[in-house]
């Protein structure tokens, strides 16, 4: 990339009180970046380590450079130049720290970064210590939010490690658990900080950062709970897909891919010298596979599934009367529509603005209380189709051969595997995907909206 041809964006970050060089944006530690002290204790609960605290704060700096700066209309990345402060720059600065810490962030959100450490001016403040209760023997970490893989991963991950698996909270706050069964408070049940933009306003939502953040505090947990792995509670389509198939004219999403989390591996090693293992359980598994063996475990009787959310989409896009639901058509529901179906699952039909995907055209699926239909709404929604239908059909295109045999090289890289062990894995994700893909369209029936954009799709 050259930063020349890139829309650029210079950020300081700086301490309370103090202020940015002229020309560049400001990006104040209590204003922008805040740390709650609570939160910071259920990470730092064992001892402070101002080297982690600085790499929370690189992971906040990040988020505010990725969600400030819009993308441009044409192509795709931006030169972020950010400067922050630590606490001891002479470790930042080592050159394997470095070059691990740019070559995640450039490969993660496909922009170019030049990432500066100075010395802070004075320490940042001590959480007091608190009483919290962690396992002995914790082998692995797994994150969770409110989403569907995060609740049936975590679950399946239960089952096989007991209490050597440590639960780290990354989504909102419903359904929080801070305490065990015994009433002891359990630490990383908090997001340690949030990023505000103050006066100015966050314009991009392609949220590429949160792939870094992800990995930041998950390796932060396991660090401190002395694990040497963090689980990727992503099926084979979420965390592969985005790369086989871009959404769009997007860059390939490596949020959740395994090259990414190598990287991190690496960054991990330099910076703290330990070696943190980034896991995937189900990569070569399909949502649906995943829900379905979720189910086995209560006999098909859990219904706390119906709780988990999929959709990014907020409250003023995805309300009817007042009642907040998830849209139904964007390519996260999609996924998770088509996963439920393969799962010979259902769900209620309030659950998506969106209710009946059989109808003739996209308005008539939509609620009837639903008034908010925009342009962009069935834009996501083509997208959202058009991208598993891609997936579904990507081993029977010539023109896919090459790009099948590239993912196949760098999984290999990556997971420390062969070629001839991975490409037939990725095969056979491939065709179950294909397979469930084209029993949910035929469910739809060939009147269904969305069956006729996937038909359109194939004849092109």
């Amino acid at each position: 990339m050259n930063d020349d041809e890139l829309p650029g964006l210079l950020v300081d970050v700086h301490e309370a009180g103090g202020r940015a060089r002229a020309g560049r944006i400001s990006c104040e530690i209590d204003t922008n970046l805040i740390f709650k002290t609570h939160n910071l204790a259920a990470y730092f609960f064992a001892k402070w380590e101002p080297v982690v605290f600085d790499l929370m704060l690189l992971a906040a700096s990040v988020e505010f450079c990725d969600r400030i700066q819009r993308r441009p209309a044409l192509g795709w990345g931006r030169a972020f130049d950010l400067r922050l402060p630590v606490h001891d720059p002479d470790v930042w600065n080592q050159k394997a720290v470095s070059d691990a810490l740019h070559e995640a962030l450039e490969l993660l959100t496909g922009d170019q970064w030049k990432v500066t450490l100075i010395k802070r001016k004075k320490p940042a403040a001590e959480p007091e210590q608190e009483l919290f209760y962690l396992e002995t023997g914790a082998e692995a970490v797994i994150p969770f939010s409110d989403g569907l893989d995060s609740r049936a991963v975590g679950a399946l991950m239960a089952e096989e490690y007991g209490s050597r698996l440590i639960r780290v909270r990354l989504g909102s706050k419903k359904k929080d658990q801070p305490k065990d069964s015994f009433g002891r408070k359990q630490p990383f049940m908090a997001l340690p900080y949030q990023v505000k933009p103050g006066a100015s306003h966050f314009v991009e939502s392609s949220a590429r950062s949160r792939g870094f953040k992800f990995a930041v505090l998950s390796g932060s947990a396991a660090y401190f709970a002395k694990a040497g792995k963090v689980i990727v509670p992503e099926s084979g389509q979420g965390a592969l897909g985005p790369t086989l198939v871009p959404v769009g004219q997007a860059y390939e999403d490596y949020r959740n891919h395994p090259r990414f989390m190598k990287h991190m591996t690496a960054f991990f090693k330099a910076l703290l010298g330990v070696d943190i293992a980034f896991v995937f359980p189900r990569l070569w598994f399909t949502k649906g596979e995943t829900l379905k063996a979720y189910m086995a475990l209560s006999n098909g009787k859990d219904t706390e599934w119906w709780e988990t959310r999929s959709c990014w989409q907020d409250n003023r896009h995805v309300s009817v009367d007042n009642h907040r639901r998830q849209c139904g058509i964007c390519a996260a529901c999609m996924l998770r529509r088509l996963s439920v179906h393969a799962a010979d699952l259902t769900e209620p039909a309030d659950t998506y603005v969106w209710e009946n995907l059989s109808a003739p055209t996209f308005d008539a699926g939509a609620a009837e209380g639903f008034n908010k239909r925009t342009r962009a709404q069935k834009q996501y929604a083509i997208a959202g189709t058009l991208h598993l239908d891609h997936l579904a059909y990507l081993k029977q295109s010539r023109a896919a051969e090459r790009p099948l045999s590239l993912a196949a090289f760098q999984l290999a890289r990556a997971l420390g595997e062969t070629e001839a062990v991975i490409r037939p894995k990725l095969d056979r994700l491939l065709s179950q995907h294909q397979k469930e893909w084209k029993t949910y369209m035929s469910s739809l029936g060939p009147q269904s909206f969305v069956a006729q954009w996937a038909d359109n799709d194939q004849s092109a």
